[in-house]
């Protein structure tokens, strides 16, 4: 098996997560006592953060850079970043380290949606995952359309409760039927097939369950694309 690198910590309650459904998504492919190789950095969130506020793509580049770097060092094999919102720099990082296998999340999302053959989805996530086009860009680009909440309001919403209520570990009920509310209202308004949990905390408070049409686990997902390349 390959050695997974993981840019973990952003934030870690979804690090929990990436741990466990590749481990367990390993030892289904691979059986017996197996688990996976994994190797993970996990980073001060508050450091992402600022980063982001300030918009500073570059510093943000140099970061995971440095990150990837010492994952690589460590033997890493493939790349992931465990977080929707850290594929901003994407691009960045497959150019600066051709040497790896770089596991994209968006693309790992747009190959399942296209799987169900589903054309229309909404998208959940960070401010800077719905409202700037790294994200929704790769999706269009696989046929895919996506629509976000067009209220500022709700979207900041979205973005602070991620930050700091689901990424501190705080899970409130208003707060999962608030998001139900803003995903049924997707659904009506702009007739959705399909909703993208695209923030990989969002998972933790909302499940398949809860909704009326397919979700997109994206954190699920990207784990099952890795470990399939991983023991390929």
């Amino acid at each position: 098996m390959k050695k997974i690198g993981l840019v973990g910590g952003i934030s870690w309650t979804s690090t929990l997560d990436y741990y466990k459904l590749i481990n367990e998504y390993t030892n289904e492919k691979l059986g017996g006592l197996h688990s996976a190789e994994i190797i993970i950095y996990s980073i001060d969130f508050d450091v992402f953060e600022n980063l982001l506020i300030a918009y500073d793509w570059e510093e943000l580049e140099k970061y995971f850079s440095k990150i990837v770097q010492n994952l690589i060092n460590a033997g890493a094999e493939i790349i992931m970043l465990g977080a929707n919102t850290a594929h901003i720099i994407a691009d960045k990082i497959i150019e600066n380290f051709p040497q790896v296998e770089f596991i994209h999340i968006a693309n790992a999302t747009g190959e399942k949606i296209i799987s169900q053959n589903i054309k229309k989805v909404g998208l959940l996530g960070t401010k800077y995952t719905m409202e700037l086009d790294f994200y929704k860009n790769r999706l269009n680009d696989m046929g895919i359309h996506v629509v976000v909440p067009t209220s500022k309001k709700i979207r900041d919403y979205i973005d602070y409760t991620l930050g700091h209520e689901l990424g501190k570990g705080i899970f409130k009920q208003e707060t999962k039927e608030e998001y139900i509310r803003i995903i049924n209202q997707l659904i009506e308004e702009e007739n959705v097939e399909g909703i993208i949990l695209g923030c990989t905390e969002i998972p933790l408070i909302i499940s398949e369950e809860d909704l009326k049409v397919p979700s997109f686990n994206t954190t699920k997902i990207h784990s099952q694309i890795a470990v399939e390349r991983a023991v390929k």
